[in-house]
């Protein structure tokens, strides 16, 4: 087997010195157009695919790494398109730079380690905190015991690190206005996940008043600045269709005169299982029961309905997220960003019920 070509080789073939083949494949220097051409084109006669990047790691002294901490098991991440969409607008932005992401499971039950060893050892230029926490936070702890930057989507603001969140409070409150516009008056609402114990159960004003995660926090908060005391707020294990259809059948199968004319989900995962639900229950969607959500997804399984959802930039999120990650690479120290957000009236909201 022939020796693998070495940089050195591309040199002596372009007629350069190593140095400038070097700068050929970094563009980290000035170098004529031409010249770069020559070195490529010798480095694909020889079959050189680059200098080792490892190599490129320890002179530069970065990993080219940026942490993602999502919320959740890597599987329910997945199976949920606001997590996708989110990584899709951070990867495009940062992979320019040439920069990749490394995946890093958050806690999903109270059993689970606090600190994935993925963020006590892992190489990491940049962490983003997905549903980010207090700055109590052991995972936030972790990153500053290394010195590595973070930003923090959906979270609370903290005074060092950055954040980036939309404003979904007040797009909550938009949607709670428009039931009670409709004459809506018993209206429940189906959360998010309140902390890393994950219940899935109506929730008491115990468990309310020691919410840990913001974005649920926010969210309910939205319902209140709307003038409404929700009937019952039903808290879910993760934003998932079937925990929305659970939610359905536990809020919905009371008597006519005691159950919810219309229920606000935290996400359009659960409203859309809140549909679900309550066809299940017999229902009719929006004449017994109105259900709005929030993401704005395209959701064809509910066809013929449209559901009425709180839209949110999300991929346009993943690109600040990836525009906040650059420049903090770049020694800077980004401002915190909130990103509007609007609310889409579809078909699964209408009139309360008068019976």
């Amino acid at each position: 087997m022939s020796p693998r070509p070495t940089l050195a080789d591309v040199a002596s073939r372009a007629g350069v010195s190593v140095s400038t083949a070097s700068l050929a494949f970094s563009g980290a220097g000035p170098i004529a157009e031409a010249t770069k051409q020559r070195v490529l084109d010798a480095a694909r006669e020889l079959d050189y695919s680059g200098p080792n990047p490892l190599g490129r790691q320890l002179r530069s002294g970065r990993s080219g790494i940026v942490g993602v901490v999502v919320g959740d098991a890597l599987k329910r991440s997945f199976r949920d398109p606001v997590s996708v969409q989110l990584l899709d607008g951070l990867v495009d932005t940062i992979a320019p730079a040439g920069l990749g992401v490394l995946l890093i499971p958050g806690p999903t039950g109270v059993d689970e380690p606090a600190v994935d060893p993925l963020i006590e050892s892992a190489a990491m230029d940049v962490a983003v905190m997905i549903w980010g926490g207090t700055a109590e936070d052991p995972t936030l702890q972790a990153l500053r015991r290394r010195g590595i930057p973070a930003v923090v989507v959906e979270g609370h603001e903290l005074d060092d690190i950055v954040t980036v969140g939309i404003d979904d409070r007040a797009g909550v409150a938009e949607a709670t206005r428009h039931l009670v516009g409709l004459g809506h008056r018993r209206i429940a609402t189906v959360t998010l996940p309140f902390g890393p114990d994950r219940r899935a159960a109506v929730a008491g004003p115990e468990r309310i008043a020691d919410i840990r995660w913001k974005i649920a926090e926010r969210r309910l908060a939205g319902i209140d600045d709307a003038g409404v005391r929700p009937v019952a707020v039903y808290e879910t294990p993760a934003s998932l269709v079937e925990h929305g259809t659970a939610a359905a059948h536990a809020l919905l199968s009371g008597p006519i005169d005691q159950r919810p004319t219309a229920i606000v989900a935290q996400s359009d995962l659960l409203a859309s299982g809140v549909v679900i639900g309550a066809r299940d229950l017999g229902l009719r969607v929006p004449e017994d029961v109105s259900i709005a959500g929030f993401d704005g997804l395209d959701l064809p399984w509910l066809t013929p309905d449209v559901l009425t959802t709180v839209v949110q930039p999300i991929a346009e999120k993943g690109a600040v997220v990836g525009q906040a990650v650059q420049r903090l690479l770049a020694g800077e120290q980004p401002e915190n960003a909130m990103l509007p957000v609007s609310l889409r009236v579809g078909t699964t909201t209408g009139p309360a019920p008068t019976a």
